[in-house]
């Protein structure tokens, strides 16, 4: 545990904040059925359009193609990933195709989500460092609750994490420097990423992120300055009523 407490916390949200994979698969299993293909697991689905994230990001941060929001990407991975199953997107057409997309945006928070946001940001400033863009983190708030300060990451610096400038323009949108911002998420890489460039972590474990499966990063595993169980552990442990 770290001596001195930050003065700001910045979360990773997708898996952190919000179920993702749970969310997207009960959101997927209608479309798929209307194609007629009840033979597709929705679970399987939701991972296969994660699994086409990071390279997509990736893409983005090395300067193979100009900065897009995280909702274009997801269309674009989305479309490729019927076509894998053998579907034309052509065959839902626009609003459908859209409205699937927009599955990002209406992800629901863990239970311990909203209690402990609310009390962590009875003491801190609380702010989202996520790859969403600003769209679909305030739809994401407004469905789910989520009583952000400021939604930073991604959008904001131009960059995807695990891109140093995620990470060093959200401290300086903040006016704070990096080792007096907390990055929270429950990935080993993020907060190895954001080590790197001095911010303070604190680890938050989600062991259904990945439906019970173990965590693909565990690699990256590091004794983060804070290690808790869920949001409202994480403010005991800060000090939050």
């Amino acid at each position: 545990m770290a001596d001195t407490l930050p003065k700001a916390l910045g979360f990773d949200v997708f898996g952190t904040v919000v179920d993702r994979r749970t969310s997207v698969s009960r959101q997927s299993r209608p479309f798929l059925d209307a194609l007629g293909r009840s033979d597709i697991d929705a679970g399987q689905f939701a991972d296969g359009w994660r699994a086409r994230y990071a390279p997509a990001m990736k893409r983005v941060n090395e300067g193979e193609r100009e900065f897009v929001v995280l909702d274009v990407l997801h269309r674009e991975n989305l479309e490729d990933l019927l076509r894998e199953n053998g579907i034309d997107p052509a065959e839902l057409g626009e609003d459908r195709l859209e409205e699937w997309n927009r599955a990002w945006h209406r992800l629901d928070p863990w239970p311990d989500t909203v209690e402990g946001l609310t009390r962590l940001k009875s003491k801190f400033p609380i702010v989202a460092l996520s790859n969403g863009n600003v769209a679909m983190m305030v739809a994401m708030a407004r469905h789910g609750g989520l009583p952000w300060d400021a939604i930073l990451g991604a959008e904001f610096a131009r960059f995807y994490k695990l891109h140093p400038r995620a990470y060093l323009a959200s401290a300086e949108a903040l006016g704070l420097s990096p080792s007096e911002l907390c990055l929270v998420a429950a990935h080993h890489s993020d907060l190895a990423a954001a080590r790197d460039c001095g911010l303070v972590t604190a680890y938050v474990d989600r062991p259904e992120e990945h439906g019970g499966r173990p965590a693909p990063d565990l690699h990256a595993k590091q004794e983060w300055e804070w290690s808790a169980g869920s949001f409202t552990e994480l403010a005991d442990l800060l000090g939050c009523d």
